[in-house]
């Protein structure tokens, strides 16, 4: 390999390692601040829910410590399936925020006792920031969890880099 070769493969690995995505394990337990809720009144039972939720996330990477919102849309059929969407806020104290969409398929299976049981999970991807997480890019999977009648946790993995 002449210099030139070795030179551009040496630039190629220093920079490479720069901006290597990191694994990322983080969740963001959030509260209802607000909600418009309609209720279908037909054998459906189907609801649909725009909602803002306030918390605070915890875990590992950038976006653990930060402050979080939810701005969420759940159409929901109980004991069917929904597919809830949204967007993640996250604000540091410095100001910089991360802005991730999300999106869910949620699916009722036959629980144990023959009564539904929900899988909830889906996927985000970061769509924007400023400030330090201005050139934050990265996704992964997440799961839903109700630890409360208006709490919410999304617990994330994936990957997460700064450009």
């Amino acid at each position: 390999m002449n210099r030139l070769g070795a030179t551009t493969a040496i630039a190629i690995l220093v920079l490479g390692s720069a901006v290597q995505a990191e694994p990322v394990k983080f969740d963001a337990l959030v509260a209802q601040k607000q909600a418009i809720r309609l209720d279908f009144v037909d054998a459906s039972k189907r609801f649909f829910l725009l909602v803002r939720r306030e918390g605070k996330t915890e875990g590992q990477g950038p976006l653990a410590g930060a402050n979080v919102q939810e701005y969420g849309v759940h159409d929901i059929v109980p004991g069917v399936g929904g597919e809830p969407h949204g967007y993640l806020e996250f604000a540091a104290p410095d100001g910089s925020k991360a802005y991730l969409k999300w999106t869910i398929q949620a699916v009722f299976v036959p629980g144990p006792d023959t009564k539904p049981k929900l899988i909830d999970s889906g996927v985000w991807r970061v769509v924007g920031g400023t400030g330090k997480w201005e050139t934050l890019k990265g996704a992964g999977t997440f799961r839903l969890q109700f630890p409360g009648p208006v709490e919410r946790r999304f617990v994330m993995e994936g990957e997460l880099r700064q450009n």
